[in-house]
């Protein structure tokens, strides 16, 4: 049977797989404390709102403030473009960081999810999963998809 890598809190073993983990990325000669934030922030135009957003410590706390903006949005949440965004911020994270890129090569060819727990939501679904029996996930796991798609980029 395949192996299976669910991700779900930082402090958790494969937690840095997840945007809020604590890897900065130089993005535009501007450092963004994680991946979360740098994601956030290219849903906007005003570089106001995308300096809150970089500013923020915690990657909770950029999501919170780019909420905050949400009606200034000039990219849709879950859009081609914003997919497109997240591979852009993911492999940014990887490459700046060769300890991840080989963390995420040694999974080898292991089915990835992002574990959305018991959120419901459709974002949630989108970007993340939850097993609902040994064979049985529900949700996109666009997330776990782009993470597989950069680790075979890697691995060929």
């Amino acid at each position: 049977m395949k192996k299976s890598i669910w991700f779900k809190k930082v402090a958790e073993e494969y937690g840095w797989m997840g945007n809020m983990a604590p890897y900065p990325i130089k993005f535009d000669g501007k450092v963004w404390l994680t991946s979360e934030a740098l994601f956030q922030g290219m849903r906007y135009d005003d570089e106001e709102i995308k300096e809150i957003i970089r500013k923020e410590k915690s990657p909770m706390g950029a999501k919170m403030k780019a909420k905050r903006y949400q009606d200034q949005m000039v990219v849709i949440p879950m859009s081609p473009q914003d997919v497109e965004n997240m591979k852009k911020c993911v492999r940014m994270k990887f490459e700046q960081h060769p300890e991840l890129k080989r963390a995420l090569m040694n999974t080898k060819d292991a089915d990835i999810y992002e574990d959305i727990g018991n959120r419901n939501g459709e974002r949630h679904k989108f970007w993340g999963a939850k097993k609902i029996s040994v064979n049985k996930v529900e949700g996109h796991n666009m997330m776990g998809r782009i993470l597989m798609e950069i680790r075979d980029e890697y691995l060929s």
